[in-house]
């Protein structure tokens, strides 16, 4: 089974998966195709991460983001009048490598070395690069998204010409195409990932990323490695039948804020009073009250773990986790005065006949990152650099060569009865939010995964799309809902129904007979595709 938000990444992973390839062959065909039809939400110039639930249930991760360049540091920034804070768009917005292709790559090498792999990179690109050469239908999203950015992205180089029909918008339903794109897929089939940051094809992006005034040069190029990791895991408690007893959770490492999500559920598991309902005020009260305790702990800690004073795996002590809960009232909303990050990406989830199953996310951060669509090789490069601060006391303080604060987590869960799961969301800051919401109702409230995601959302803070730091409930909810939430204290915001601010979440979960139920969700082009 493959869930995606986009269709066509779906049946990307299905095909590789109905030919004999496994889990990770089928997530790179996903990737690379999703990096295509989707591009206002992610691209081979952004990062990635990987959940990966090996042989024998063996848990690993992948690490696929990139660091700032070695140029990048405050007076860079200074001599060219940047003082307070890093543009979201443009060349100087362009200043960490892009990782994703090295997730690709590894994934690849692991899937050769411990699952017997055999398909070629030309076999697991060849949907992108079809895509790319002979256009993909524009989606309402893509359309959306490329009108209400218009103003700050038409000028940045190389936008228009790739994204824009004669210096408008797209329609949707009309035929995208990447020529470029293309080519450079074909470059990175033939070649392999590596030429991306050590062969021809770094050179090429090198010369094209001086040219548009990014700090990136070839050494940093040269020097990035996707890294592989031991994720962060906690354990909680489990209510549903069959999954009844425990579950075990793993999201990734930081400069990924999986920590975050681990915590939510984990400070979750300590509350009471909050079981009336997977759509009731008490548990919005309990996750959005969890969430707030978790976000200020992130926002004290979090930064690239080589930069960290604190382990990570301390925030997820039970001790410490008993110390938040105990501090959280089921009464009352404690203050909110964080101002959340939003950010656009894609997740994606596939299980393999073997079990092996991958949770993996993928993202240039803002709509289009930082607009920047190199000339010749036809890359969209990400922003995710505008994250650090130039707040020299900040923790998430630039540095060269070091590593930005990241949205992005994946999750994974192993429970005692044997099933496991993967599921995840895109949107920035709602991204764990999501994830403890699809995973509580399944887990906590025996929803299938579709019933799951389909139901009405919350989101604390800012999200994709979102600007404001209110409590946003979609117009579903019923109207007691918003009333004791109020009651409260919190201050929500009504939004309409479906609506894409709450991001796009899936789920897969595999029984222990084998049984497996998928989850897509409508607010996004997706499909949940099963065989």
């Amino acid at each position: 089974m493959a869930v995606a938000p986009h269709s066509l990444a779906a049946e990307s992973a299905i095909d590789v998966l109905r030919e004999g390839g496994n889990a990770l062959e089928a997530m790179i065909s996903a990737a690379a195709t999703i990096a295509v039809v989707y591009p206002h939400m992610n691209s081979i110039g952004g990062d990635g991460f990987w959940v990966i639930n090996g042989p024998g249930g063996q848990v690993g991760g992948i690490d696929a983001s990139g660091a700032s360049g070695l140029k990048a540091s405050k007076n860079w920034f200074l001599d060219r009048g940047v003082h307070d804070k890093i543009p979201f768009r443009g060349g100087v917005a362009a200043l960490t490598v892009a990782g994703t292709i090295s997730g690709w790559g590894s994934a690849h090498e692991l899937s050769r070395q411990h699952l017997g792999g055999r398909m070629p990179l030309s076999r697991l690109l060849a949907d992108a690069i079809f895509l790319a050469q002979h256009g993909s239908p524009v989606t309402a999203s893509q359309a959306a998204s490329t009108k209400a950015k218009l103003a700050e992205l038409k000028d940045i180089p190389g936008f228009a010409e790739t994204f824009l029909v004669n210096d408008r918008p797209p329609e949707a339903g009309s035929l995208f195409k990447q020529p470029r794109l293309a080519k450079t897929l074909q470059r990175i089939a033939k070649e392999g990932t590596e030429t991306f940051y050590r062969g021809q094809l770094s050179k090429l992006m090198a010369q094209e990323l001086a040219k548009v005034g990014s700090p990136l040069a070839a050494i940093d190029l040269n020097r990035h490695q996707a890294q592989r990791v031991d994720p962060l895991t906690t354990t909680v408690g489990v209510r549903s039948v069959p999954a009844g007893g425990q579950a075990q959770l793993f999201n990734m490492v930081p400069p990924s804020q999986g920590v975050l999500s681990l915590m939510i559920l984990g400070i979750m598991d300590r509350l009471k009073g909050w079981h009336h309902g997977p759509e009731s005020a008490e548990f919005i009260h309990a996750q959005v009250e969890a969430t707030k305790a978790a976000f200020r702990i992130r926002d004290a800690h979090l930064t690239d773990r080589a930069f960290m004073k604190r382990a990570p795996s301390s925030l997820l002590e039970p001790a410490f986790l008993d110390q938040l809960a105990a501090e959280i009232s089921m009464q009352r909303a404690a203050p909110w005065g964080s101002k959340s990050k939003p950010g656009d990406t894609i997740w994606m989830g596939v299980t393999d006949a073997q079990g092996i199953a991958v949770s993996f996310i993928q993202s240039i951060y803002h709509e289009f990152g930082s607009g920047i669509v190199l000339p010749e090789s036809g890359v969209n490069w990400q922003n995710r650099g505008c994250s650090f601060s130039l707040d020299p006391a900040h923790i998430n303080t630039l540095a060269p060569g070091k590593k930005p604060f990241h949205t992005l987590n994946a999750g994974l869960a192993q429970c005692a009865s044997g099933s496991s799961m993967v599921y995840g969301s895109m949107g920035g800051d709602g991204q764990p939010q999501t994830q403890a919401t699809i995973f509580s109702r399944v887990m906590q409230f025996s929803d299938h995964p579709q019933q799951a995601i389909e139901r009405p959302r919350w989101l604390l803070g800012r999200t994709w799309g979102a600007a404001s730091d209110t409590l946003k409930l979609e117009s579903r909810f019923s109207p007691q809902v918003f009333e004791s939430l109020r009651g409260l204290g919190h201050e929500v915001e009504e939004f309409g129904p479906w609506d894409e601010s709450f991001g796009h979440a899936g789920m897969i979960v595999r029984h222990a007979n084998g049984v497996l139920e998928g989850g897509y969700d409508p607010r996004s082009n997706g499909a949940a595709i099963g065989f």
